[in-house]
């Protein structure tokens, strides 16, 4: 099985041909072969294209349920994982907060 083509989104062997394009047995995700994701990829504030591990600066405040005071405009986050499957599509670690999700809208790139 050296011809198997791997899903872009989950990583799963089990994918199958159907209708001209590839299908994920595991996550359903469709796509076609040769295509780059565009939906896959995830923007800041700018523009610019995010990547796992990339350092981002919030670009409002934003306010934490259940926190007493919200994350201020211009604070830096390093380290970020993304969550392409999901609304807040980023995960990081903000000091004084925590582990906490935020929405790529709300960052730009540092």
């Amino acid at each position: 099985m050296s011809d198997t083509i791997i899903c872009p989104k989950c990583q799963s062997e089990f994918t199958y041909e159907q209708d001209g394009k590839m299908v994920c047995s595991q996550c359903f995700h469709e796509w076609i072969p040769g295509e780059t994701a565009e939906e896959d990829k995830i923007l800041d504030a700018n523009g610019n294209e995010l990547q796992d591990g990339d350092t981002v600066v919030v670009v409002k405040d934003l306010p934490v349920k259940g926190a007493p005071k919200p994350v201020k405009a211009g604070t830096k986050v390093k380290n970020i994982r993304l969550r392409p499957d999901s609304d807040h599509n980023i995960d990081c670690k903000i000091d004084g907060f925590g582990s906490m999700a935020l929405k790529s809208e709300f960052v730009k790139k540092a």
